[in-house]
């Protein structure tokens, strides 16, 4: 079981989700530590698994990728097997940025990024058409983020 977090290591988690790209020494003087505990503290959270990776995070406008759709999918049926297969086809495919198992209406919810209405349209029919367990997909069309936050409040 993991231990407590203190202070500190809350500290170090909301400092290194406004910037990850801090040095230690950066971010030891953000955390009033010095360099080494700083050290040795970080690479606790990330054994731990609190830190799972750093990323960079790209403006999809700017990389051609401007087009953002929540698609929901119902399959035609659902046991371990057919969801498990699912799954396995929506981590190939890179239009996916996020795939979420829900509850209600829809078996899943994801998150999908594509250059245009186009690119999109032959996203359903080539590659979610293709997954022959899909039942039915409802689109829902980005028209302005409002709030994109990457971290967690804590």
């Amino acid at each position: 079981m993991a231990e407590t977090l203190d202070e500190t290591d809350i500290l170090i988690l909301k400092t290194l989700q406004k910037n990850a790209k801090l040095t230690t020494k950066e971010l030891a003087d953000a955390v009033h530590l010095t360099p080494t505990p700083v050290f040795e503290r970080q690479k606790r959270l990330e054994r731990q698994g609190y830190i799972k990776k750093y990323v960079a995070i790209l403006d999809p406008e700017k990389m051609g990728q401007g087009l953002l759709v929540f698609c929901k999918v119902k399959l035609k049926q659902i046991n371990h097997e057919i969801a498990d297969a699912f799954t396995r086809r929506i981590l190939r495919i890179p239009e996916v940025t996020e795939c979420y198992n829900t509850s209600g209406a829809y078996d899943y919810l994801l998150k999908v990024r594509a250059r245009d209405m186009k690119q999109y349209q032959e996203f359903i029919l080539n590659k979610l058409g293709d997954i022959d367990t899909v039942g039915s997909i409802e689109s829902t069309f980005v028209m302005s983020e409002v709030k994109q936050n990457y971290g967690i409040n804590i």
